[in-house]
C-alpha cells in the first residue's frame, strides 16, 4: 500500500515537472543559459583578477595573436575594433533606441534602452572597480588608456548582439540577424585580442556579463506580456 502510494506520488512529481517545462521551458533556459551561467563565468573571472591571479589562457593566446600580424590584418582588425565601438555599435544603439520610439514601439524601446545604456555605465563601473592594466607584451597598433576588465567592445557588441536576437527571436527575421551577429560579436573579440589591448579573459568576462544584463533586463520587461511587438490587450497565455 505505502509502496504504491509512494508510486503514486513519484509519477504526480514528474507529471507536474514535465508540465512546467513545457509551460516555461523557454523561460527556465534563458534564466539558466542567459542568466545564471554567464554570472557564474563571470563570476569566476573576477575573482582571479580581484585576487590579481594570472588567469592561464590570457598570455599564450595572446602571443598566439601576436604571431599572426600581418598588414592587412592589423587594417582589418582596426576597422573592426571602431565599428566594434565608437564607430558603429555605439551609435547604431542610438539610433535603434530612437526608431523604436518613434514607431511608437515603447516597450521595445525601454527594453533596448536599459539593455544597451545599462551595460555602458556597468562596464565603467566594473573597470573602476578591479582597474586592471591592460595587457604590455607589445606596443599597439591602436592603443587603449582606460582599464581592461571587462572589455568595454565586446561587452558593447554582445549586447547589441542579444537584443537584436531577442527581438526578432519571433520573427522570420531570426536567422538572419544571428548569422549576421554571431560573426561580428566573435571579430570584434579578436580584433581586441590581435591589437594586444585586451587579454581574453577581459573578451569572454564582457560577452558573460552581457548576456546575463541582458536576460534580466528581458525578463523584467517581458515578464508579463511575454514576448516583444505583441499588441496591448493580448493576454500573455496567448502565447
Amino acid at each position: 500500500m505505502a509502496a504504491e502510494a509512494g508510486g503514486s506520488a513519484a509519477w504526480n512529481v514528474l507529471r507536474y515537472g514535465a508540465g512546467l517545462l513545457r509551460r516555461h521551458g523557454v523561460l527556465l533556459g534563458l534564466v539558466f543559459a542567459g542568466l545564471l551561467l554567464p554570472l557564474w563565468v563571470f563570476g569566476e573571472l573576477a575573482d582571479e583578477i580581484h585576487e590579481q591571479e594570472a588567469i592561464a589562457f590570457d598570455e599564450p593566446i595572446l602571443q598566439f595573436a601576436h604571431t599572426m600580424a600581418r598588414e592587412g590584418f592589423n587594417e582589418f582588425f582596426v576597422f573592426v575594433s571602431k565599428i566594434g565601438y565608437a564607430w558603429g555599435v555605439v551609435p547604431f544603439d542610438i539610433a535603434f533606441v530612437l526608431v523604436l520610439a518613434v514607431l511608437r514601439r515603447y516597450r521595445e524601446a525601454v527594453f533596448a534602452a536599459i539593455a544597451l545604456g545599462g551595460s555602458g555605465l556597468l562596464n565603467v563601473g566594473a573597470k573602476l572597480f578591479f582597474a586592471r592594466d591592460r595587457p604590455a607584451l607589445w606596443e599597439s597598433i591602436a592603443p587603449e588608456t582606460t582599464y581592461s576588465f571587462p572589455s568595454g567592445h565586446a561587452m558593447g557588441s554582445m549586447t547589441l548582439a542579444c537584443v537584436l536576437v531577442l527581438l526578432a527571436w519571433h520573427s522570420r527575421w531570426r536567422w538572419p540577424v544571428l548569422a549576421l551577429m554571431v560573426p561580428f560579436v566573435v571579430l570584434v573579440g579578436l580584433s581586441r585580442v590581435y591589437l594586444g589591448v585586451h587579454y581574453p579573459s577581459d573578451i569572454l568576462a564582457g560577452w558573460s556579463v552581457a548576456i546575463a544584463w541582458v536576460a534580466a533586463a528581458y525578463l523584467a520587461v517581458y515578464r508579463v506580456h511575454g514576448r516583444p511587438w505583441r499588441r496591448p490587450g493580448i493576454a500573455a497565455d496567448a502565447d
